[in-house]
């Protein structure tokens, strides 16, 4: 068995795990590749001494690999996600940081969950990402114009709203006046679409959730549509530029650009292990705490 490793480096809470997952590897003889830069911060660390083949992107990765082990939080997933992109290997996520949607097993657990891989008892789900191009071109994005979690367009140097005119295939929707606009995919809805008010859709579900952020106009709502829509944007503001992200990357982009997002024809596969479930991570760390049945 061959797996790719990435992560991210805290150190409180990353080197216990680091060690513990590579010496339940090598004690199963599993073949570990590792993302450049982070083998380069694990020796500067001096966490591991011996040699190991390195990856760099996704052309790296073939039907070779088992699955991406993602060592961090569900940042370092969304990350790793553009590591993944199109290959068609699945993430596994160890959380090391707090709230873990995406990074579901637990530190505490990691042996017995490994286990599960090396006897191959685990299952995948996929999960939807969103396009974005730019008109006229921007070569800020043009390199990773994709995102796992929302396509997000914000105010950027004033404390002025911004007008977001919006079209969904073609058609006119709203212009929304307000701090920014949130296009999120079911995985992203709980995240900052959540934190602006966004409803929560299950991972599968085959839609988007558009969440105005700070609307003017209070009537504004999210609004959720069919993840085969094609949505257009247009930002007007008092500033000449604004801020686009897309998940944790930022651009800047020039007022009146148009913006084009739509659902990519890939998907990012999670590997979902026994017992760690969408549904058990949302009634455990978000609505209800944890579960009380016996």
């Amino acid at each position: 068995m061959k797996v790719a490793i990435y992560g991210q480096y805290y150190q409180n809470s990353t080197e216990p795990i680091i060690k513990d997952i590579f010496q339940f590897f090598k004690s199963n003889n599993v073949e570990m590749v590792i993302e450049e830069t982070f083998l380069k911060m694990l020796y500067e660390k001096e966490l591991i001494k011996k040699e190991y083949k390195t990856f760099s992107s996704s052309t790296s990765l073939d039907s070779s690999f088992e699955m991406l082990i993602s060592i961090g939080g569900d940042g370092t997933i969304l990350r790793a996600a553009t590591l993944v992109r199109n290959s068609g290997v699945p993430i596994l996520g160890i959380n090391a940081g707090r709230l873990g949607f995406l990074a579901t097993v637990q530190k505490e657990k990691i042996d017995s969950f490994l286990q599960f891989v090396i006897d191959k008892k685990y299952t995948t789900t996929e999960r939807t990402l969103l396009s974005l191009t730019c008109e006229p071109e921007n070569d800020a994005i043009a390199e990773m114009n994709f995102a796992m979690n929302e396509v997000t367009v914000s105010r950027k140097d004033t404390t002025s709203m911004i007008t977001v005119e919006t079209y969904l295939n073609n058609e006119y929707l709203n212009s929304y006046w307000a701090d920014g606009l949130i296009i999120s995919t079911p995985t992203g809805s709980t995240g900052y679409s959540l934190s602006c008010g966004g409803p929560i859709l299950t991972p599968n579900v085959a839609s988007l959730v558009i969440t105005p952020i700070a609307p003017h106009n209070l009537t504004a709502r999210p609004l959720v549509i069919p993840d085969d829509t094609e949505i257009k944007l247009r930002v007007s503001g008092r500033e000449d530029q604004y801020l686009i992200s897309l998940d944790s990357r930022i651009s800047s982009v020039k007022n009146e650009s148009v913006l084009t997002i739509k659902k990519t024809d890939y998907k990012i596969k999670m590997v979902e292990i026994p017992g760690e479930t969408f549904l058990k991570t949302l009634r455990n760390k978000l609505l209800w705490g944890e579960d009380k049945r016996n």
